[in-house]
This record gives C-alpha cells, sequence and structure tokens, in this order.
C-alpha cells in the first residue's frame, strides 16, 4: 500500500506518492483546482489506482510554525475530504517546499516555463518524503 502527498494551492494540488514499501516518494503531477466534488473524484481514483493506504496534506506554517491564512484553507479542505475520503489523512508541515522545488529545478537548468509545470509535484514529493524519513525514524 502506498501513501499519498498533496501540496495544496490556490490553483494547483501537487501530488506525490510513495512507493509500495513507503521508502520513497515519487512526484505524479499535479491537479488544476476546480470544486471540492471534483477533487474528491479525482482523489478516489488515485486511491484505487495507487492502492493508496494514507493521504498526507502539506499544512503551509508561517516561518514561526503558526497557522496563517492559507494554513486555515487547506485545514477546511482536509476536514471536507475526510467527510468524503475513506483513507486516513495526516497533516504534515510543508514549510518551504516549494522553495526547495524551485531551486532543484533551477539547478536542473530546467526552463521557467516547464517549472510551473513541475514545482508543485516536487513540492509535494519532497513534503511526502519528509514525512516517509520521519515515519521510518520513530517506527
Amino acid at each position: 500500500m502506498s501513501i499519498l502527498g498533496l501540496d495544496i494551492g490556490e490553483k494547483r494540488i501537487g501530488l506525490a506518492h510513495s512507493d509500495e514499501l513507503n521508502f520513497m516518494a515519487h512526484a505524479a503531477g499535479f491537479l488544476q483546482r476546480k470544486s471540492d466534488e471534483e477533487l474528491i473524484r479525482e482523489l478516489q481514483k488515485m486511491i484505487t489506482e495507487f492502492h493508496i493506504e494514507k493521504i498526507v496534506i502539506g499544512l503551509p506554517k508561517t516561518m514561526k510554525g503558526e497557522n496563517g491564512t492559507q494554513a486555515d484553507k487547506v485545514l477546511s479542505l482536509a476536514e471536507r475530504l475526510r467527510q468524503d475520503i475513506q483513507s486516513p489523512i495526516v497533516m504534515w508541515d510543508e514549510r518551504l517546499t516549494t522553495v526547495q522545488a524551485e531551486r532543484a529545478l533551477i539547478a536542473q537548468d530546467v526552463s521557467r516555463a516547464k517549472r510551473r509545470k513541475k514545482r508543485d509535484a516536487i513540492a509535494a514529493e519532497i513534503m511526502l518524503q519528509s514525512y516517509l524519513d520521519f515515519s521510518k525514524q520513530k517506527g
């Protein structure tokens, strides 16, 4: 069973999933953010396709570790997802993952247009890998 990572933004939701041993995270593209209902349908498809056992949602805390307005929006969406999706949902600190993703893509000399398309998935991959690494240490 795999874990699905979501980096929720205003316009796009970055996607990543783990391998079946929950050792490595892999970027899996993004979804254009339309409606909550559309998101739920797409996530349910992914849960079936990738045999997802858990969803990890990036929580965009402030640099002080507090919840800002974006974190409140993500928490609200997570609550909606919990009502309609059977898989457990875990919130995970995702501070600076988008910055890390952008820097990694620049270092790989990826064009600006291509970076825009890949950044959200790479941020989700970084966030999910952080969660996987922590879970391995803990357990």
